[in-house]
């Protein structure tokens, strides 16, 4: 009686593979990528969702790949109790077809990972906006609301220069609008993280760390947190944006202007950095000569004579 033919592992695991990606790839794209973060808030936030999403689809195949590998090398291969120990059929040693295979389709996917990543770090406004203190792309439309972002110990304050530069605790952006970010520090390095938005920029101390973005229709709150470790109170350093419409945008931007214009005149002029003591900001580090925390080093203060 002749022998059985073997059985084709390979078709098999191929097959398995092919109908488990063709089922998960689309039930992950239409269900989960919808929602996956940081969302749609921002442009910058859309793109970083549409990269994940991308990356996951061509990942999941080939996670895919290797648990079916492994499933099907464990119950077909298996040792059963009591039985003859697995024999290697000849094999065993390698493949030079399937080690040529995957070697092909890894370098295949690495590299086209490479480019997709490469294209969109550069013409989609680089990753998550931040373009540093000299910025190589800039919004196509001129209409910009700039917001300059303060980070201090241990707090956010916001500048708005198109609306006579007042200073807030609370960062309100308008729908359907471009914003540039110019982030700053007053004493050491924060960092700026709106998750929600997409936009992350290092504020250090007399830099001026620029990012842009473009809100959507989608409104809400959004988290801002501080994302460089700089000093004891670091995780307490966060507060909460809000995205209005445009109309209640303006609204509370010509009130807080009003509201503000005593205490505005108090503040230095608007300047895109700011020397720390100038405008009494200590930040429990810098001195200002009155009552200072270094009687060594003065970190640029100018002396006070009255």
């Amino acid at each position: 009686m002749p022998d059985a033919p073997a059985p084709r592992h390979f078709r098999r695991m191929v097959a398995v593979w092919f109908v488990l990606s063709a089922v998960t790839d689309p039930l992950f794209y239409f269900l989960a990528g919808p929602h996956i973060p940081p969302g749609k808030m921002t442009s910058s936030a859309n793109g970083a969702q549409f990269d994940f999403n991308v990356l996951f689809i061509i990942a999941l195949p080939v996670v895919i790949a290797v648990w079916v590998y492994l499933g099907y090398a464990i119950w077909t291969w298996r040792a059963s109790r009591g039985g003859p120990e697995p024999v290697a059929g000849p094999y065993s040693r390698g493949h030079l077809g399937l080690q040529t295979g995957w070697i092909s389709v890894s370098t295949v996917i690495v590299l086209g990972l490479f480019v997709f990543g490469t294209y969109e770090l550069v013409v989609p406004a680089g990753a998550g906006g931040g373009e540093g203190p000299n910025p190589i792309w800039s919004p196509a439309s001129k209409q910009i609301l700039p917001v300059q972002v303060i980070a201090q110990q241990w707090m956010f304050t916001y500048r708005y220069p198109t609306y006579g530069g007042f200073e807030t605790r609370n960062l309100v952006l308008p729908a359907d609008t471009n914003v540039a970010f110019h982030v700053t520090s007053l004493d050491v390095i924060h960092d700026f993280w709106a998750y929600q938005l997409g936009v992350k920029a290092d504020a250090n101390p007399g830099q001026d760390d620029v990012a842009y973005t473009s809100t959507g229709s989608q409104l809400g709150r959004f988290m801002v947190r501080c994302d460089e470790l700089c000093g004891i109170w670091h995780g307490a350093m966060y507060n909460t944006g809000h995205i209005e419409s445009a109309a209640a945008f303006q609204s509370w931007a010509t009130t807080q202007e009003q509201t503000l214009a005593a205490t505005t005149k108090l503040l230095p002029p608007f300047a895109w950095t700011y020397t720390p003591d100038a405008n009494g900001a200590d930040g429990g580090f810098y001195p200002d000569n009155r009552d200072p925390y270094n009687k060594v080093e003065m970190y640029g203060a100018q002396k006070v004579t009255s």
